[in-house]
């Protein structure tokens, strides 16, 4: 299974239940994207507020000591689809690019995503998903 940045997130946060998380896991193995790492990193180092980023830097260091997925051609291939899948429905792939990128690598793996986002990844061939809701919606 493969964790979306909005997982990684909740759980930093506390807007999900670990529980919940963990149970959505089961037994699989959980992954983190390369990604993922770059997107959380944006956010450690887009904080203006040195307390926060700390924080945020030493989560970030927790998720990147788990597995970390790299990107490979194989998942350049699989974005490549996605993205022409995407543009092919009639919206366009550029404002969803890294949620692509994180689609194209379950989907070469064939993991489960899973994400509190489920639109974000509407409609990809190939993509298994598995949702949340935040504490907030559940």
């Amino acid at each position: 299974m493969i964790f979306d940045s909005c997982v990684w997130v909740g759980l930093a946060s506390n807007q999900l239940d670990t529980r919940a998380v963990v149970e959505a896991a089961g037994d699989l193995p959980v992954f983190t994207s390369a990604i993922s790492i770059g997107e959380l990193s944006f956010g450690v180092h887009s904080c203006a507020d040195a307390t926060v980023r700390s924080m945020r830097a030493a989560y970030l260091r927790q998720v990147e000591s788990r597995p970390v997925l790299e990107v490979s051609k194989h998942t350049a291939a699989a974005f490549g689809l996605l993205a022409a899948a995407v543009k092919q429905s009639g919206r366009s792939p550029r404002a969803r690019y890294n949620d692509l990128w994180i689609a194209a690598q379950a989907i070469e793996h064939g993991y489960i995503l899973l994400t509190l986002n489920t639109g974000d990844f509407a409609d990809l061939p190939g993509l298994r998903i598995a949702t949340l809701s935040p504490k907030s919606q559940a």
